[in-house]
């Protein structure tokens, strides 16, 4: 991904918050869980979020009882994170780019990012992190992907309808179980601040009618941006696949994976 294209890309997630924040699934609770395990999470644990969105890991680490600072490029995603929190004084929201942010009042004991660190400047994140991190503290980053399973003919011929509508799309793509793990923790040992990371991973199911199924679509940055025209094909294209095809619902494969690694002296 170039520059250009992450940082067009990255940006357009805020532009409907509120089906973001409607649409889009929370992160299992064992997640958490091992989290506050491995990163000796719990109350008064200063943490800070990169990309915390409308707050969907935000409210388990209040729920930990974690001091928490958020932050989000988008003012609309940040709008929605405070109202969701607002039970919450121990979490405050910023609207910041992480890139550009310095804090006020010193080191944290966590950096999260779920769902967002690859979309932050590569250049800048794993050293930038590590800089706002105490000597022994954690960063988690949080992923999430599609992987085979559930109603995996549907997703195939999903495919093609990639193919015809999207000219970028590479052909004869097909869901696996790989989820890119080695790189991930190159990335760790290229900064020389981390210690070895170490994985969980939590997989799952979620199954969707053909709306939801297309306005969950309308949440991910590559759909955003297609031309209008060819998205209205695509999205034709899929809702004929769920309703005539397979029966009106079709169910999504999921699988989050928890990197953590604690900052070396």
């Amino acid at each position: 991904m170039t520059d250009t294209n992450r940082e067009m890309l990255r940006t357009t997630f805020g532009q409907d918050a509120e089906l973001y924040d409607q649409c889009r699934p929370s992160y299992p609770p064992p997640l958490f869980t091992d989290l506050a395990t491995l990163a000796g999470l719990g109350p008064h644990a200063r943490v800070l979020e990169i990309g915390c969105g409308t707050g969907q890991a935000t409210l388990p680490l209040a729920q930990l009882g974690c001091t928490v600072v958020a932050m989000d490029l988008s003012p609309d995603m940040v709008a929605i994170a405070r109202r969701n929190l607002a039970q919450f004084p121990n979490v405050t929201v910023v609207v910041s780019a992480f890139e550009d942010w310095q804090p006020s009042d010193g080191t944290f004991d966590a950096v999260l990012s779920a769902t967002a660190f690859h979309w932050l400047d590569p250049e800048v994140r794993m050293i930038k992190a590590a800089d706002m991190l105490r000597p022994g503290g954690s960063l988690g980053i949080v992923s999430t992907h599609h992987i085979a399973g559930g109603t995996n003919a549907f997703f195939a011929d999903a495919q093609r309808c990639y193919e015809r509508f999207d000219p970028t799309t590479p052909p004869g793509m097909r869901l696996t179980t790989d989820d890119e793990t080695p790189e991930e923790a190159a990335e760790f040992d290229r900064s020389a601040r981390f210690g070895p990371a170490e994985f969980r991973r939590y997989e799952w199911q979620q199954t969707y009618t053909a709306p939801e199924y297309l306005n969950l679509l309308m949440t991910y940055s590559g759909n955003r941006a297609m031309a209008p025209q060819a998205r209205a094909g695509l999205f034709a294209c899929i809702t004929h696949l769920i309703d005539d095809i397979y029966g009106g619902a079709i169910t999504k494969q999921y699988r989050t994976r928890l990197a953590i690694a604690h900052k070396t002296p």
